[in-house]
Formats: C-alpha cells, sequence, structure tokens
C-alpha cells in the first residue's frame, strides 16, 4: 500500500512537473505512430472505480514496472451521470485525477469512451434512466439514444480537452475508443446496424481529439477508424485495411467470476504465448485485460450474478499486490520483445515453416535483425534448425531471438519466482477492552417482511421487476392479502398445498403469513426462477409476500437492455392431493420498491432504532446487523471473510464492499490441481475452488478504515451468524521459482557482451517483499525435483549439498541470486538434464 508521504510526492509531481508527452499520434500500416515514430505497445486495463485513489499510484507504479507503456480504462456513464445532467467525478469516479497520476508516472492513456462498456458491469454502464426516453432504442440508428450518446462522448472529450489530456494538446491520451464489441451482435439489429456504426464512426472523429479512435470486434469499421481484435488469441487477426495496424484491445488474462461459478485462472505460459504470437505476426499494440481487475463494490457488477471480486486472474491482483510468477514472466515477455522493437517498427514480418506445428517468423532490416520461433502443438518439443543453429522448443511456446540469433526468453520457460499468498485471520473483536471495539457487541434491526413504506402502490397483475424500480433497489416486493374460508379445499391439504411463483430472476423469497417458506435462485447461465414452495394456509387473512431480488443487470448480448427481471408469473396456489387451484397473478398486488431500512439509512449506521441486547437474533431472514471495530494493524490489504453469512451486501463507514454471498457454492466438478497450459484456453479449463463459496473474502479498501471507530453494516436476506465474521490480511506465503539448466538467462543480462553471456549460466533469483528478507529455505533440490510451489519433492536425483548452499546464499538476505549448473552444486546425475527448485519464507 502506497504511504501518505509517496502519495503527496506523486501530487507534487501532478503539479510541479512538465508534460514530455507527444504532438502528435498518427498510424500507418504497422503501427501507432507518435511524435513520427512507430511504437511497439505494451498496454493493461485498470478500471479507476474498481480500485480507491489512495491505490491509484501503487497499482500504476507497478504496471509500469511491469513494462507497460499504456494504461487502457473504460468511461462509465452510469457512474458519472447517474441522474439525467446530474454528474459525478468525485471519489473513485475522478477519471481526470486517475488520468494525470498515469501522466505523472510516464505512461500512455488509451480512453474506451464507449460509451457502452459492458466490462460486466451494471447495465452495460448505461444509466437506467436512459431506458426511459421515449422512443429510445439502444445501439442502433435510434435518434433519442444517439442524441444521448452523443451528448455524453462529446461531454467526457471536452472534459478531456479543458484538462488537455489529449497527446495533441501535451497529454497522455494517444487512443479513444467509440462503441464496443458492436460486431459480435450487430447482425441482429438488422438494416440499421450499419448506418449506426457509420454515425458512430463520424461523430467520435469530428469531436476532433487529435488522436486516432478504434472499434474492437467490428470488421467494418469505417475509416479512419482502426478495427481491433478481443479474445484469449488475437495472432490470426487481420485490420480492415492495409492502412491500418494490427492491434489487440483485450487479451483475457483469465476470466471474471460468476456467483455460483469456480474460480477461472489462466496459466502464465499460455498468456505469455499468446503474447508473443501477437507480435511475432505482425502486432505492435497489445492490451491486458485486466491488469488489475479490483472490486465490484456498491451495485456495481452486471452480469447478472458476476461475483464481488473481479480479480480476472490479472498480474497483479485484486488487492493490488503483484501476482506471481504472472506478473515477473509477463514483465520478461515485454522486456524481449523491446529488445526486438527496431526490427518490428521497420517492417513486415517474414514468415516461414520450420517443420510441422513450427514457425519462423524473421524481422530484419539492414544490419537489424530479430525473430521469433514458434511451436504451436499442444504435446510435442520440437528440435529446429534456424539459420545453422539448433533449437529446442517446448509445445506451445516462442522463443524470441533479439539477434536473430541467440534466445533471450521462450515463453514456456519461467525465470520469475511464485508466490503462494495466504491469509492471516483474526478475530473482529480484537480490542474487546475498548468500548468501541467489535468486543462491545453487535446491534441490530429487523427489516419488516413486506409492505412498510407509504410510497407503496397497488396494481391488478404482476409487474416486471426493472421497469419498476428503475433500478434504484436489488428489491422489490410483491405482496397479496387473501381470505381463504374454512371449507376451501386447500385446507384439507393442510401442508401439502403448494406456492407456486415462476420469475424472470434472479432470486426470490417467499413468506408466508410473515414467516419465510421457501426461495429460489437462478445462476449465470440461466437467471429464471421457477420454485414449488409447500405452504400452510389458516382459514381467514392469509399474506404472501415476496420479495424479487436482482443481482446485477443485463450488460451483454442484442438488446440485453430489455432483458426483464422480477416476478412476471404465474403465482399459483396448488393443492397437490385434490388438484385445486388459485391463479394469483391477474388479481391484486401491493409493492413496494426497496427496503425500509435503505431509506431509513441504516447502511451508514445512522439510526436511533438499533437494538443491543445479549441474546442477537441469528440464522434469521432480513436482519440489519451492525458493529463498531478497531482496523487490523500493519498495511497488508484486508479482506472481510463471510463464513457463517448467507446473502446479503455489506458497508464499512457508510461505503458498500458489494454483495456478499458465501452460501452460493461452485459446483464440484470441472476444477483440477494443475492446469496444462499446452493448447487452446478457454473459460472453462482451468478452475480452482470446486465445491466451495464462489466468493469468501471481500476486499476492505485501507483507505475506508480509521484506525479505531469504524462502523460495519450488513443487511441479511436468508439468515446467518454475524460473529463468526473476520478479518483476513493478505500476506506472502511461501516463494518459489524452479530453474533448469536449459533456461535462457534472465532478459537483463542480455545487455552484457556476447562472450560473457555464453560463459554465463542460468540463475534462479528469489526476493522478499519490501522490508522483508529470507528467513528459512522450506525446500531446496537440485537435480530432477517434482512437482509445483508449495509441494515440491526430490527426484530420482538431488544434490546433497543443496539446501546448505541456497541457505548460505539466501537466509537473512532481502535477495539472493543463484547459478544453476554443476560447478555451484556437483553433479548428482550425470548425462540428465537438471535443475533447481526453492521454496523459501520471509519474514
Amino acid at each position: 500500500m502506497t504511504g501518505r508521504r509517496e502519495i503527496l510526492a506523486l501530487v507534487f509531481c501532478l503539479v510541479t512537473a512538465t508534460t514530455t508527452f507527444a504532438a502528435t499520434v498518427t498510424y500507418d500500416n504497422r503501427a501507432i505512430v507518435i511524435d513520427g515514430k512507430r511504437r511497439v505497445l505494451v498496454s493493461g486495463s485498470i478500471h479507476y472505480p474498481r480500485s480507491t485513489p489512495d491505490m491509484w499510484p501503487d497499482l500504476i507504479q507497478k504496471s509500469k514496472d511491469g513494462g507497460l507503456d499504456v494504461i487502457e480504462t473504460y468511461v462509465f456513464w452510469n457512474l458519472h451521470e447517474p441522474v439525467r445532467n446530474q454528474y459525478n467525478f468525485e471519489g473513485r469516479n475522478d477519471v481526470v485525477k486517475f488520468l494525470k497520476l498515469v501522466a505523472a508516472a510516464g505512461l500512455y492513456v488509451h480512453l474506451r469512451i464507449g460509451p457502452y462498456v459492458c466490462a460486466e458491469w451494471n447495465y452495460g454502464g448505461f444509466p437506467l434512466w436512459l431506458h426511459f426516453i421515449p422512443g429510445i432504442k439502444f445501439r442502433t440508428d435510434n435518434e433519442p439514444f444517439k442524441a444521448e450518446m452523443q451528448r455524453f462522448t462529446a461531454k467526457i472529450v471536452d472534459m478531456m480537452k479543458q484538462e488537455k489530456l489529449y497527446a495533441s494538446q501535451g497529454g497522455p491520451i494517444i487512443l479513444s475508443q467509440i462503441e464496443n464489441e458492436y460486431g459480435n451482435i450487430d447482425s441482429a439489429y438488422g438494416a440499421a446496424a450499419k448506418p449506426y456504426i457509420k454515425w458512430a464512426a463520424d461523430m467520435a472523429v469530428k469531436l476532433d481529439t487529435g488522436v486516432p479512435w478504434v472499434m474492437c470486434q467490428q470488421s467494418d469499421a469505417p475509416d479512419p477508424i482502426i478495427n481491433t481484435c478481443n479474445g484469449f488469441y488475437c495472432d490470426q487477426f487481420t485490420p480492415n485495411s492495409n492502412k491500418k495496424p494490427k492491434m489487440w484491445t483485450e487479451n483475457w488474462s483469465g476470466w471474471f467470476l460468476p456467483f455460483g461459478g469456480a474460480v477461472p485462472y489462466r496459466p502464465v505460459e499460455d498468456l505469455a504465448f499468446a503474447v508473443a504470437r501477437f507480435y511475432q505476426r505482425g502486432g505492435t499494440f497489445q492490451n491486458y485485460y485486466m491488469y488489475h481487475g479490483g472490486t465490484n463494490f456498491g451495485r456495481t457488477s452486471g452480469g447478472p450474478f458476476i461475483a464481488t471480486s473481479y480479480d480476472y486472474d490479472s498480474p497483479v491482483d485484486e488487492y493490488g499486490l503483484v501476482r506471481q510468477p504472472k506478473w515477473g514472466h509477463l514483465r520478461d515477455v515485454h522486456k524481449a520483445i523491446k529488445l526486438c522493437e527496431e526490427a518490428l517498427i521497420a517492417t513486415d514480418p517474414t514468415i516461414s515453416s520450420l517443420g510441422p506445428n513450427v514457425e519462423a517468423a524473421v524481422y530484419k532490416t539492414g544490419s537489424v535483425c530479430s525473430a521469433f520461433l514458434a511451436n504451436i502443438d499442444d504435446k510435442s518439443d520440437a528440435t529446429v534448425k534456424f539459420n545453422g543453429n539448433s533449437y529446442l522448443l517446448p509445445a506451445w511456446s516462442v522463443s524470441i531471438l533479439p539477434d536473430c540469433k541467440n534466445v533471450v526468453l521462450n515463453t514456456a520457460k519461467i525465470n520469475s519466482q511464485t508466490v503462494i499468498p495466504s491469509f492471516m485471520h483474526e478475530s473482529l473483536n480484537t480490542n474487546a477492552d475498548s468500548t468501541d471495539s467489535i468486543g462491545s457487541g453487535w446491534s441490530w434491526i429487523n427489516e419488516p417482511v413486506g409492505i412498510s413504506k407509504a410510497s407503496a402502490f397497488s396494481k391488478l397483475g404482476l409487474l416486471e421487476q426493472i421497469n419498476t424500480t428503475a433500478d434504484q433497489s436489488d428489491y422489490l416486493w410483491y405482496s397479496i392479502s387473501m381470505d381463504i374460508k374454512g371449507d376451501e379445499p386447500f385446507l384439507q391439504d393442510g401442508s401439502q398445498t403448494v406456492l407456486h411463483v415462476e420469475s424472470l430472476g434472479h432470486s426470490l423469497h417467499a413468506f408466508i403469513n410473515g414467516k419465510l417458506a421457501g426461495s429460489g435462485t437462478g445462476n449465470s447461465g440461466n437467471a429464471k426462477v421457477k420454485v414449488d414452495i409447500p405452504v400452510t394456509v389458516v382459514p381467514g387473512k392469509n399474506t404472501i409476500d415476496l420479495l424479487s431480488l436482482t443481482v446485477g443487470l443485463q450488460n451483454y448480448g442484442a438488446f440485453f437492455d430489455l432483458t426483464g427481471a422480477g416476478i412476471t408469473g404465474p403465482v399459483k396456489l396448488n393443492g397437490l392431493n385434490n388438484g385445486s387451484s388459485i391463479d394469483l397473478s391477474s388479481q391484486q398486488w401491493t409493492y413496494q420498491i426497496g427496503l425500509q431500512g435503505e431509506d431509513s439509512g441504516l447502511p451508514s449506521g445512522s439510526s436511533s432504532h438499533w437494538i443491543s441486547q445479549s441474546s442477537l437474533p441469528k440464522n434469521q431472514p432480513l436482519i440489519w446487523y451492525k458493529t463498531n471495530f478497531d482496523a487490523p494493524s500493519g498495511n497488508a490489504p484486508i479482506a472481510l471473510d463471510f463464513t457463517g453469512m448467507g446473502k446479503g451486501e455489506a458497508w464499512v463507514n457508510g461505503q458498500s464492499i458489494g454483495r456478499y454471498w458465501p452460501t452460493y457454492i461452485a459446483p464440484n466438478g470441472g476444477c483440477t490441481d494443475t492446469c496444462n497450459y499446452r493448447g487452446a484456453y478457454s473459460a472453462n479449463k482451468c478452475l480452482k475452488n470446486c465445491g466451495k463459496p464462489s466468493q469468501q473474502l471481500y476486499h476492505v479498501p485501507r483507505s475506508w478504515l480509521k484506525p479505531s471507530g469504524n462502523v460495519l453494516v450488513l443487511f441479511e436476506e436468508i439468515g446467518g451468524d454475524p460473529t463468526q465474521l473476520a478479518f483476513a490480511t493478505r500476506q506472502t506465503g511461501s516463494l518459489c521459482s524452479h530453474v533448469s539448466e536449459t533456461h535462457p538467462l534472465p532478459v537483463d543480462m542480455w545487455s552484457l557482451d556476447s562472450k560473457t553471456r555464453r560463459a554465463s549460466n542460468s540463475t534462479l533469483s528469489l526476493s522478499c517483499p519490501s522490508n522483508q528478507v529470507i528467513s528459512s529455505i522450506k525446500f531446496a533440490s537440485y537435480g530432477t525435483p517434482l512437482g509445483t510451489c508449495g509441494s515440491f519433492s526430490h527426484g530420482r536425483c538431488s544434490s546433497a549439498k543443496a539446501r546448505s548452499i541456497v541457505h548460505k546464499a539466501c537466509v537473512g538476505s532481502a535477495s539472493c541470486s543463484i547459478g544453476v549448473s554443476t560447478s555451484t552444486f556437483g553433479d548428482p546425475c550425470k548425462g540428465v538434464k537438471k535443475s533447481l527448485a526453492v521454496e523459501i519464507s520471509c519474514a
């Protein structure tokens, strides 16, 4: 976490530094051209509202240290204009501040205005009020929509111009995007799609930003708009004009997490392979989506069912810490590609086959030559001849040769260390002596079942939820009262009466006469809910209260804005034994938008109605909980472990950390302990956490906390035990590295003369986080070690001296480097290719 001193220093730089950015940005068939020079650029996505302003400087610095040239971000319309003509650019919404921090770090910006963003973001980034404009149809040749889209886009462009943030003004923005992945769904819009795209392109160009515009996934993007690629692999992509460069706006570093799903991850060897293949085959601009994914605070997640965590298996994780080996290996890939930049920008590649599934790409201009050798076979390694030399190419890998002779990096061979993160749990009652601590207990308020607000209204029939609530709340009550006579067939059935409810989604709870009778929920593949709940009705008046809720609105697909939610029916009471049935669907229902507690300001912790007694109600639905707590000591990132809770939303000092749902468990099947990086990656290929809560830990930004006197508020829908909540501080567990004799030297050694490089050995390097030193050697083996970090074991041969040599070289130091060779360790097995595996602890 960046300290206050560093933040002040950065702000000082913003005020005092003179910009060194471009005056002109154009493009040609090879690359983006900045001040007359073609550039090979590496970019990464960081979405400013998915982190906090206190985190921004550190995230940006880690991006720069990781080899990025550009930060890419969307602009989120619904955040900035939540009410028509009322704007919010404060706090996490301060896009100008974020971009100025990027500029202060010396990085460029790609500003994806959209204004449709997708992004697993609520309603795709559109504000809900847009839906209610008469005659409007989204993302098509529709005048009301185009007028609003142009107004917002022009406002953002004007704001950027006023702050002199475009490169044409000396600022960092070198690219902007209009629309987003429209080509994936434009056929659904028929004949109106093409004129809409032409209009959007013309509108954007006329805003005169002085920098190029792009459209991703839009093969018919009109000139001069650059069409770009999104996907797991884009090496085969070709732009729609031989005057445009080959650009990749979204290289998916992992995948998003839905509630109810297992956690996806993408092996870095495959990600590095995809990156190298793209530059090998003529690409010059590549962006990681995401480089830092962050957190869906509040009700910002879309989907529906997108989890609060948007970690995305990114090189910089949700908590702002580098994910190793992903961050380090990609940094090395970027360095290796930049060693080839002079050749890459000068010419197109000459591509030739070196055998089945083996390909060489050579960039040569004058005396400068760089090459990429790729083995795209997903099973077999290959040994190939190239320029008179022999090269071993592991399956599914690319070797990078900056001088067409020596391999500086192979994407399948990782020199970077691996870090196994851990979370140190501590109880919330850390300061029981303090009257303001969590140890002083919890208080609570019951949320009334059914209708409790004066703003409730009645209508015949069942209403669709989004049109009714305008997304002011996740919650909509549907309530009906009915008189049942003593001779009704239902009473003969007793408990065999069944309440049948059908909903468009996303989840619902049914209460009969004030008691929770049952619940139902959809999933990320099908949001609809259909439940048959056994209920007991009584002679006389009976009340059925149905609480329908959304879990983020649809964000993707043709006409996604028309996807409904809520209980649209039918709703019936069915007698199981005698076949009797009452259809309640078209009767008069009473509706309440939102919860009483939301209107009463309970999320902030205020209210004089909180109850504090020794008998805390637990495992009951519809309860607000509140407690005070002291922040965990230190600077490590913090999460709350929601084990014991059901489903709801949580606020810390009035700020929502998002929806929690630890009771939504991932399926038992489909996960693997290790994932083979060889072969085409897909979103379901590499999964972990099966049979466990999709999300158990929820990020609490340090900047939201005071040392003491913090207020935590929970709204629990279905029942839980808040006394089980615990803090979890993000720690570094084990640090590992596994390097073979055949690994290329570290990329940084390329600057050495060729004779010194030839005399050098492969090197294993380890480095503790700042202010820590290597405290112990958990494992060390030179020979044929097996396994992965955290589960290494000795192979058939192992040097007896390995552990003592590593201990002497490393313990007590912040970092260490060890040559991987027989000259260091002796030769425990002659004629066998050997490697060194080490696992350490830092303290």
